[in-house]
């Protein structure tokens, strides 16, 4: 059996989880150093920060002036489904999915929800759904970019401009890389430990004037728990959008996005964010392409994810396993790289086909991944020979 050489190079970092992401470079402890510890989040300290921290989110994310932008409960999930308990069930409702996050939502709209008039636009790990068959009269719900599949959506193209219902876009992994179509968007939701490498458990909730006025002209039939509630008498709660919470946030934590807001700004903003991830993608994009035992997961290159890059193994050995081999197979991959302390948390999604998940996106050093790739021929290699003995 030959032995297989290792690399000299390893990733300085090899933090290359989808979530919770890496920090912005050059983050240490100090960072917190201001944070209003033991303050109430109701103190003009505690509120001053938080307002900040929406301030900042709408120069940073050139978030349109008459979007309203809230701090809410239970990370992008909570965003997510307050928005659908609140505003769903006036019209009829499609929910699109391609991946597992997705997948969730159709649950809440299909179990959960009792929605009259429902249709699911799903398509398998890989491919996007026909949303050109989204017609603008009814009201969406979608994912900018799929999380678990590494497919996102190209634009929005396919939602009209003089659409009636609304749409509800969960874009956590896709709002600090991707160019996203505000207009097209009533409520776009997310987290901060997506992309900008946050503490978990805070989601952040984005509302267009439709979906204010949605809110403020429809009273969902079903009860509605407090930490959904966006509404007072029949009025939007605009002290939400002003640094109130619901709930009682961490104000550790939201220092924590201050700083990583504040770094994108001093880079030269969101442009900046975008062309770190496109290149730092391209690194791994380049590779698969001269690679013969790996491919994108994503079938189609304008729906290739910039941030979680997600791979399946295409060796024809490898596919004539069956699929608890194959899972075996790319674990133990993953295991040993992160034995050699070269790459951390890098496996593919539970339900996703068995491969890799690479994080891409603009807090990760170009040099990292770069270096990654000849560790993941070499980490192949030495499975490939203790499973087929060649």
């Amino acid at each position: 059996m030959t032995i297989v050489t290792k690399p000299a190079v390893k990733p300085v970092d090899p933090r290359f989880s989808a979530g919770p992401t890496k920090k912005r470079p050059g983050w240490s402890l100090d960072a917190l150093s201001d944070a209003a510890l033991g303050r109430s989040h109701r103190s003009a300290l505690g509120k001053s920060k938080l307002k900040n921290l929406i301030d900042l989110t709408r120069d940073v994310l050139e978030v349109p002036a008459d979007y309203r932008i809230a701090i809410v409960p239970a990370s992008d999930t909570g965003a997510v489904e307050m928005a659908m308990w609140s505003m769903l069930g006036p019209r009829g409702v499609d929910v699109a999915a391609w991946e597992n996050f997705g997948n969730a939502w159709i649950t809440d709209a299909e179990t959960q929800l009792p929605l009259k008039d429902l249709r699911i636009l799903s398509a398998d790990y890989g491919k996007l759904p026909p949303l050109n068959d989204y017609t603008g009269d009814r009201d969406l719900v979608f994912t900018w970019n799929g999380t678990t599949a590494g497919v996102r959506v190209p634009n929005a193209d396919f939602i009209p401009a003089d659409r009636e219902g609304i749409t509800i876009c969960d874009a956590t992994s896709a709002v600090f890389a991707q160019q996203l179509d505000w207009p097209k968007l009533d409520v776009v939701t997310y987290s901060w430990q997506k992309n900008m490498g946050g503490e978990a458990a805070h989601g952040m909730i984005i509302l267009s004037p439709r979906a204010v006025e949605r809110l403020e002209t429809y009273t969902p039939p079903w009860p509605l728990p407090k930490i959904f509630r966006m509404t007072k008498k029949g009025k939007i709660d605009e002290a939400l959008f002003e640094g109130a919470t619901i709930n009682t946030p961490s104000l550790l934590c939201a220092e924590d996005h201050l700083d990583a807001l504040k770094w994108v700004k001093s880079q030269g903003g969101l442009q900046f964010m975008h062309d770190r991830a496109d290149a730092n993608a391209q690194v791994l994009y380049d590779w698969i392409e001269r690679t013969p035992w790996i491919a994108n997961l994503a079938e189609k290159t304008q729906e290739r994810s910039n941030t979680g890059v997600c791979m399946k193994i295409v060796d024809p050995r490898f596919e004539a396993l069956d699929l608890e081999a194959r899972a075996t197979f790319a674990k133990k991959i993953v295991t040993l790289l992160a034995d050699e302390n070269v790459a951390l948390d890098f496996g593919a999604y539970r339900t996703a086909p068995p491969g890799f998940r690479v994080w891409a996106s603009g807090l990760i050093e170009q040099s990292d991944l770069e270096a990654l790739t000849p560790w993941l021929d070499w980490a192949f290699k030495v499975v490939a020979q203790e499973t087929f003995h060649a």
